[in-house]
């Protein structure tokens, strides 16, 4: 009797603790570096230029925030060259927003979240934050692909799970079946700032 009461008082603490939990993210200002890293969605294909997501996030936060976006790239090549992107660009955080190119192409979700992981793991290794958005699956509900949500309980990094499928819902956002328009990145901009907000990035 006496072991349930302290196991549920135990349960009862450790629920106390991570609701009470503070910000995920360390504090940034306008002297920071965030690094957009992704394919054609963080290019800002199907919006003209300076109507990209990572340009609309810049005007939001006041900080440099760099677009290394490559129209039509996968995971396997993102993973190649993030490495060497992060050394040059030396941000304080990166955005990750890849893997709709694999799913495109019926890659193994399997090497899908592999790569995903070392893109997670290069960064964490060198000291920068990640903050990760799912990509959905083929499908017509267009539901988040489970690997993100994996991937950010697996390296505890903050994720937008919903986001992007919930945008590339509405046709009005769209510029074609796979890309937003510039409304759909301005509010995609948006929404990855309130989420930066949540997590203690930027002062609400």
């Amino acid at each position: 009797m006496e072991q349930n009461i302290v196991r549920s008082l135990v349960c009862l603490l450790l629920l106390a603790i991570t609701a009470c939990s503070g910000p995920s993210l360390p504090p940034f200002d306008s002297q920071a570096t965030v690094l957009a890293f992704g394919d054609s969605l963080t290019a800002g294909v199907g919006a003209a230029e300076g109507e990209d997501y990572p340009a609309q996030l810049a005007h939001l936060c006041g900080c440099q925030v760099i677009n290394a976006g490559i129209s039509g790239e996968t995971t396997a090549e993102g993973v190649a060259r993030l490495p060497e992107v992060l050394d040059e660009t030396q941000p304080d955080l990166l955005i990750l927003l890849e893997g709709g190119n694999d799913i495109l192409r019926n890659q193994p979700m399997v090497n899908t979240q592999q790569n995903l992981a070392s893109m997670i793991v290069a960064a964490q290794s060198r000291g920068i934050s990640v903050v990760l958005l799912s990509v959905p699956e083929k499908s017509l509900l267009l539901s988040a692909s489970p690997i993100y949500q994996t991937l950010a309980d697996e390296f505890n990094v903050p994720l937008l799970n919903d986001t992007l499928p919930s945008l590339l819902r509405k046709s009005s956002l769209k510029s074609d079946a796979v890309h937003l328009n510039a409304a759909g990145y301005q509010q995609l901009a948006l929404e990855i700032f309130s989420k930066l907000q949540q997590e203690g990035a930027f002062s609400s």
